[in-house]
């Protein structure tokens, strides 16, 4: 596709407002399709246009909601021009230490960037010693098996999906048909075995929320009415890796916040205010983390800024097109995620997890976190002990610090 799209479509004409906490049944909007528009000219509408036009208590529930292609986006094009896409594993792994491998299956928030290296998995492996990364993400993909799919028996599935996709990796389903167009992504698929991750990185929900797909079912739900459900499809897809790789870590990342203007730049609303009419995408982004929670997973939370202060007014600085991360925004959120990996790999105290929190107007990506030194002795007294006599390779004490500890 070689046109421009913005995040919703240009005529919003079939505009229906609902009270906050009201919801329609996914027959009552049309089946998402792709909207595409000739014009160039940006779609992040400007600061002083950006107020909420229902208030901040309402529902804008619109039809035909979009996602948009990024390949014309001129960051995109600007980040595909250096280098031919690579298929390769990144290997940032030594010969004298034992790899950790991660393994990340998503949709265009992770595949973004495998141009140039500068996808969130890759940007995380620069900063996890001994890492090896696997990214399968591909752009446009949903956790839940499409609608025009009725046999979801491992055996007999072939879909690109997060549950597709999990059959494959553990060899349910056949991996060479289902990927046949994807054989960059089959090539790093067939170089990792699931008993060989360490680290999960999940990345769904979005591409649900643009195909209307339900968010759960109820208990009595068949295993295909199930699988057509963001909820239930996500956990079949994470007991079948936690069932092949039963002692790698998953960390969940859910959708994150964007923003959506009509086609004159006009803002509408954002992802807590504007509806499928199944729900907004803020509404999918929690059934992403009901999954973690009741499947004890990692949450990486892109919807509610607790970590960086992706909003409404910052929006233009972490998205290229109001939906997808730019670059400076894949390297915060890859920063933050390899705190978890790093942690739990022993490189760093648990207080660099817990208070890294980035501004992007003050972010620098060539930067490494430290926390206070002060700090960490007097809040995280249990770290603090390892930290200042170097237990810690990628938390090193100050000399004055060490110094000190030392009677010097």
């Amino acid at each position: 596709m070689k046109k421009s799209v913005k995040f919703m479509i240009a005529s919003f004409c079939a505009v229906s407002v609902l009270m906050t906490g009201c919801s329609l049944s996914s027959g009552d909007v049309e089946e998402a399709r792709e909207f595409v528009t000739d014009k160039e000219e940006s779609t992040t509408a400007d600061s002083s246009d950006l107020t909420d036009p229902s208030g901040g208590n309402n529902i804008v529930v619109i039809d035909n909601l979009f996602e948009p292609d990024i390949e014309n986006s001129s960051e995109a094009a600007t980040e595909a021009s250096s280098q031919e896409e690579t298929t390769e594993v990144s290997d940032n792994s030594s010969s004298s230490d034992k790899p950790v491998n991660i393994v990340c299956f998503g949709d265009s928030q992770l595949a973004n960037g495998k141009n140039d290296g500068t996808d969130i998995p890759h940007l995380i492996g620069a900063r996890v010693p001994n890492s090896r990364i696997y990214n399968m993400a591909i752009g446009g993909t949903t956790a839940t098996v499409e609608q025009s799919t009725s046999n979801v028996s491992a055996s007999a599935l072939h879909s690109t999906s997060f549950l597709g996709m999990s059959y494959c990796f553990t060899g349910k389903s056949d991996r060479n048909e289902t990927l046949a167009n994807y054989l960059d992504v089959l090539e790093i698929m067939n170089s990792i075995e699931p008993a060989d991750v360490d680290y999960y990185i999940l990345s769904y929900g979005t591409n649900d929320f643009f195909n209307n797909m339900p968010l759960d079912t109820s208990m009595y739900s068949t295993e295909g009415e199930k699988a057509h459900a963001l909820y239930n499809a996500m956990q079949m897809a994470v007991n079948n890796l936690k069932e092949a790789s039963p002692n790698a870590e998953i960390i969940v990342m859910t959708p994150f916040y964007g923003i959506y203007v009509a086609d004159d730049g006009t803002y509408i609303g954002d992802s807590y205010i504007v509806s499928n009419g199944v729900g907004t995408l803020a509404d999918y982004a929690d059934k992403v983390k009901n999954v973690a929670e009741d499947t004890g997973l990692v949450i990486f939370d892109g919807m509610n800024h607790e970590k960086f202060d992706l909003y409404l007014d910052t929006a233009s600085q972490y998205l290229m097109d109001n939906l997808h991360l730019s670059l400076t925004g894949r390297q915060i959120v890859a920063r933050l995620l390899a705190h978890e990996v790093n942690f739990a790999e022993k490189n760093e105290p648990y207080a660099y997890l817990e208070t890294d929190r980035i501004e992007i107007a003050t972010f620098d990506p060539d930067e490494y976190y430290r926390y206070d030194e002060g700090l960490m002795k007097e809040y995280y007294p249990e770290s603090w002990e390892k930290y200042i006599t170097g237990m810690f390779p990628l938390a090193q004490p100050s000399p004055e610090a060490a110094a000190e500890y030392n009677g010097g």
